[in-house]
């Protein structure tokens, strides 16, 4: 008899991002493990805050896979600044992953995806509800990482999260963490089983596609151009010389006010499918991937993917992340928004210093250091027997 398992998640494709991404990787490696999946998310509304067209007027879908069902159910969507309306929208889908639990037939094994915390506190009481072996997936630290950031503060609202997150920790079988700080602010509250799951990307490794010799440096972002990369500022207070260009590709709140900046030097390409953004990006040298703060637990997964594609990386995040480029040779990096440090690199990285992170070898020490197929092994067995 095939093993069966459900995966509770926010966020799927057709949705991009690291979540997606993550959750997309997931299911297909049970499913070929000869693992019969099911997939619980929303009607797809990332980051647009509107459910895609192809979705729209539908309360209830299911799709068949090659690795089991996604069973896509109604939200009420929203992308608004105003946390009341981002609230009830995560209420919606919590309703409706109530409404699913009492009409469906499930497995005994749940992996959940915590972020957004209330509808991971949903599905944890519905997991405890209904007996159900619960695997918890962390790649977040909320509430706390909504605090670094400046979208929380502290008070009742805050106390009620922290309590939510503890509850959910608490009625864990196992708990999965995208990074050791994560597993490690988690072992502060309680004593489960943990396990460490990067944000590893399963596509094969391209050959490093050569580009003809310029003296121009081209420096790449791609992904989701929101407050807490802080793109925007970047580009209004980073000058870039003749030799270096900034290329942005993604979409976002600062969408708009990236599009009415006119600056020398700064070029702005929109959003593009996953395949055809690893072709453009092998066209580049350097992938960019900064913060405006800190955030404790975070490890982008932008640092698995574009090493993987053979771009060292200019890293301005902070934490965790910089001890892996720095101890896998990935790339270059700066303290997270210090704006001074990231224009010095700006004026002083010259071809030269592209020697020292040749594609080929950052590729290599990629592909060395992070393998899906041996973590995935490793966390099947982590699962086997709870």
């Amino acid at each position: 008899m095939r093993n069966e398992i459900l995966l509770i998640t926010n966020y799927f494709p057709p949705e991009k991002g690291a979540a997606s991404n993550r959750m997309s990787s997931l299911a297909e490696a049970l499913g070929n493990d000869g693992f019969e999946v099911t997939v619980v998310c929303p009607l797809p509304n990332y980051p647009t805050g509107n459910v895609f067209q192809e979705y729209r007027g539908k309360i209830f879908t299911t799709e068949n896979t090659s690795f089991g069902k996604i069973k896509r159910l109604w939200i009420w969507p929203s992308n608004s600044a105003n946390k009341f309306v981002r609230l009830l929208s995560m209420i919606s889908f919590s309703l409706s992953l109530i409404l699913f639990f009492i009409f469906s037939k499930t497995p005994k094994k749940i992996f959940i995806q915590y972020s957004p915390v209330f509808v991971g506190f949903t599905a944890v009481c519905l997991g405890k509800l209904f007996s159900k072996k619960i695997i918890l997936n962390v790649s977040d630290l909320w509430p706390l990482a909504g605090l670094e950031m400046g979208l929380l503060e502290k008070g009742a609202y805050y106390s009620l999260l922290q309590k939510m997150e503890k509850f959910c920790y608490k009625n864990a079988n196992i708990i999965v963490g995208q990074s050791e700080e994560i597993l490690q602010h988690i072992s502060s509250y309680v004593g489960k089983p943990t396990f460490i799951y990067r944000n590893v990307p399963k596509f094969d490794p391209p050959l490093i596609k050569k580009i003809e010799s310029s003296n121009e440096i081209k420096i790449v972002y791609a992904g989701l151009l929101g407050v807490a990369q802080g793109i925007f500022e970047i580009c209004q207070r980073i000058s870039f010389s003749e030799n270096v260009s900034l290329h942005i590709y993604g979409a976002g709140p600062e969408t708009e006010k990236i599009l009415k900046l006119k600056k020398e030097n700064i070029h702005f390409y929109g959003e593009l499918g996953r395949d055809e953004l690893h072709r453009e990006l092998q066209n580049y040298d350097i992938a960019f991937i900064p913060l405006i703060k800190r955030i404790y637990g975070s490890v982008p997964s932008k640092i698995f993917e574009y090493t993987r594609l053979g771009l060292p990386v200019l890293y301005a995040a902070g934490g965790e992340g910089g001890e892996i480029v720095k101890k896998e040779s990935l790339g270059w990096v700066v303290p997270v928004n210090n704006l001074k440090a990231l224009q010095d690199f700006i004026n002083t990285v010259s071809v030269t210093d592209l020697k020292l992170f040749p594609k080929e070898d950052v590729q290599r020490n990629s592909v060395s250091a992070f393998d899906f197929h041996k973590q995935f092994e490793r966390f099947t067995t982590s699962i086997e027997n709870i």
